[in-house]
């Protein structure tokens, strides 16, 4: 089956299905595991080839983990990892290697993703020779191309990242990971690091590279405003845990979690006689080692009911494309209780008659 027909059979590019990725923090003194940061737990969500998805939340709710764990940077603690139809989370390293340059990341820190001892040439050419991608005889030439495609002139082929801005690092970061012909590119906030006129300049560059190239992109970001503007669907993350999730359009115009609401609430409004009215979460976000009962947001949440405090919400689909973990909407029926079984000693529990 050629590669065409499987993305006809496979329109989603990824799959994840209650990924989880939990480091352990303590052992007690036979080497076991005493204390656990469940920095993932159980998100599933679903991205389209050739579209976007942004994860929002604030920091420490478990984004970038999320994006290393889909690219197998980290060790996926359970769950599954479908990728253009394989399950990936289960593979080893032998067997995952053919699958590395489809997948790429860009890093949020332009300064430390690049080597100073490696010319702008070896960066961006490491990854051509490894996998391959082109002959030998042909890697200058499509190296020059893919540089001039990100916006690179051809005299930075032979400079050191040292001699650059940030904008400009962070272009040389996105050729490294475009020039090994990826299909899913994992952006963790790679404009949060760089000025607003450049944030826009790169935003609008892999938007075009993205149109160009026909790639999909999971963009980490804690910016709302970029994330609206580059994100096909949002997702909305708190504690390790998927709250939120949907179009761009409906997760905007209505928010339904009370979080969610909260975050939309920050967002700068460009016209200043339009007031909103600003939602201000009272504490911190609790430890993902000891993370709260039932829903982990209840400790924070000014319309927590006393079911949130025990139970935590299904994630469930309320209406085309927009699903919500929230006990404040419709839940679905509790699973009936099987009756008990039956006493062995009970009279009643045997067809034949006792005997005396």
């Amino acid at each position: 089956m050629s590669q065409k027909e499987k993305e006809r059979e496979t329109p989603n590019i990824l799959e994840v299905r209650g990924l989880k990725k939990h480091f352990v923090v303590e052992k007690t003194f036979f080497g076991k595991p005493s204390a656990t940061l469940k920095a993932v737990d159980g998100v599933s969500l679903t991205l389209k080839a050739g579209a976007t998805m942004g994860i929002v939340g604030e920091s420490g709710c478990g984004k970038t983990t999320l994006g290393r764990t889909i690219t197998r940077l980290y060790e996926p603690t359970a769950g599954d990892i479908l990728f253009e139809g394989a399950n990936i989370a289960k593979l080893k390293s032998a067997e995952l290697r053919p699958l590395r340059p489809r997948m790429q990341m860009i890093f949020q820190d332009p300064y430390s993703s690049l080597s100073p001892r490696f010319l702008v040439r070896d960066i961006i050419e490491e990854g051509v020779r490894l996998h391959k991608t082109v002959p030998r005889p042909e890697i200058k030439d499509y190296v020059l191309d893919v540089m001039h495609k990100c916006g690179l002139p051809a005299h930075y082929y032979s400079r050191y990242p040292h001699e650059f801005s940030g904008g400009q690092r962070q272009r040389i970061c996105i050729a490294r990971a475009l020039a090994v012909k990826p299909r899913f590119v994992v952006c963790d906030e790679p404009v949060s690091a760089l000025d607003v006129s450049i944030q826009a300049q790169i935003v609008n560059l892999l938007t075009d590279l993205q149109r160009g190239m026909n790639l999909s992109y999971l963009f980490i970001s804690h910016d709302l405003s970029v994330v609206r503007h580059i994100a096909d669907e949002v997702g909305v993350m708190y504690l390790g845990s998927l709250l939120e999730c949907g179009g761009k359009e409906r997760i905007f115009e209505n928010p339904m979690h009370p979080y969610t609401q909260a975050l939309f609430s920050a967002v700068p409004v460009p016209d200043v006689k339009t007031k909103r009215k600003r939602i201000i979460l009272e504490g911190d976000i609790p430890s993902p080692v000891h993370p709260p009962k039932g829903c982990k947001f209840h400790t924070r949440c000014a319309r927590c009911k006393d079911i949130c405090k025990e139970t935590p919400p299904a994630f469930r689909e309320y209406e085309p494309g927009h699903s919500v973990a929230c006990h404040l909407y419709p839940q679905p029926p509790a699973p009936p209780i099987d009756p008990p079984p039956p006493d062995p000693q009970s009279a009643a529990w045997t067809d034949t008659p006792l005997v005396l």
